[in-house]
């Protein structure tokens, strides 16, 4: 009889921990497990995944959430709780914040061994002095803790460290070609969602001032967010639409970043950002933001495989476009090295190493 995962996460919206579970969601339907996607809520734009995945919705009716706070805490509760008992998973792998910590109140005394995963830096994701202190104290009772790099740790007490693990996030196959040898689109790109943490306004800013002297190149920016029509008018105002395109999502990004001359990632905060790892698969030239909790430092050595910048600092990240830009020999023998990560992110180890996990899971409960 086929071992039940289930997945849970609040939707699919494009995104990367998204991406990520709908990744991890194929991978294990592949391998003949029967896979149960739990979300809160279904979006409008999600990730795509195979039919045969039984997809679960969490979030009560709205004419069920017509009482107070404690008493909406409880339906919401007795929902998700209700899903664990009919679907009797033999594992529950959680995403983000309180989705994490739900998974384990609700599967209490179930039998059910749960792993939760928080994508970013703990501290972030849980915003609040009440929401750290009851992160800090549920993990304990958790199966077992997936975190994004050793920064992380140090967020938990130790008998929440004893149980944790970094995985490295699995990659979708179509970033796993050949590197492209010809002459490469005058482009910079960046892919993400848009908003105030991704600052691709910092992007925009560096980019502004390199005009002069690269006038030939593009900016093209990725994604949709919040962020996106005020960042528009930001541009329309500088009076240069022409130069610097937002196109909002692609369903190929792959495709569309192949020819790029530079990948940027603007961040403040990044787990393990995936569209890096992606741009870095692709044998791309990045430069991205040394930032908090540590994903781009671990996967960047400045100056063999990429470049990295502070945080925030629009000087930085024109000089480094500026090198990159100028020095088009060396930026490719950057790229080039960038390519190499192919080994560490290989689908038969990346995707093992999570089957591994959870299996081990299973076999302590």
């Amino acid at each position: 009889m086929a071992k039940t995962i289930a997945l849970y996460i609040s939707s699919l919206t494009k995104g990367g921990a998204e991406r990520v579970i709908a990744n991890l969601a194929g991978y294990f339907f592949r391998e003949r497990y029967r896979v149960v996607l739990v979300t809160t809520r279904k979006a409008q734009e999600e990730y795509q995944i195979p039919e045969g995945i039984i997809r679960r919705i969490s979030e009560p009716e709205e004419k069920e959430l017509e009482g107070g706070r404690i008493r909406n805490f409880v339906r919401r509760y007795q929902k998700l709780r209700a899903i664990w008992k009919e679907e009797k998973p033999d594992v529950i792998l959680s995403f983000i914040g309180k989705n994490n910590m739900m998974a384990i109140l609700t599967s209490a005394g179930l039998g059910i061994p749960v792993a939760v995963s928080v994508r970013g830096m703990p501290r972030e994701e849980y915003y609040s002095r009440g929401m750290r202190l009851m992160a800090r104290w549920l993990f304990g009772f958790a199966g077992g803790v997936i975190l994004q790099t050793k920064e992380c740790f140090s967020f938990f007490p130790k008998r929440v460290q004893k149980k944790a693990v970094i995985l490295k996030n699995p990659v979708n196959q179509v970033f796993f070609r050949e590197r492209f040898q010809g002459v490469r689109d005058k482009t910079i790109v960046a892919v993400g969602r848009i908003d105030e943490n991704k600052n691709q306004k910092l992007v925009v800013d560096a980019f502004i001032q390199t005009g002069d002297e690269f006038p030939e190149y593009k900016l093209i920016i990725y994604g949709e967010g919040e962020m996106r029509r005020k960042l528009q008018e930001y541009i329309r105002g500088m009076g240069l639409e022409e130069r610097i395109l937002l196109p909002g999502n692609v369903e190929q990004v792959a495709d569309v970043i192949y020819k790029a001359r530079v990948f940027v990632l603007s961040s403040n905060t990044e787990g393990m950002p995936n569209t890096l790892i992606e741009a870095m698969l692709l044998g791309l030239t990045v430069i991205s933001t040394d930032c908090p909790c540590g994903g781009p430092a671990d996967l960047i050595v400045h100056g063999v495989n990429g470049l990295l910048t502070p945080v925030g600092d629009v000087e930085k990240m024109k000089e480094s476009l500026q090198m990159a830009l100028r020095d088009e020999k060396w930026a490719d023998k950057m790229g080039k090295e960038a390519a190499k990560i192919k080994e560490a992110f290989a689908e038969e180890s990346v995707y093992g190493s999570w089957k591994n996990y959870l299996e081990s899971l299973i076999k302590k409960s």
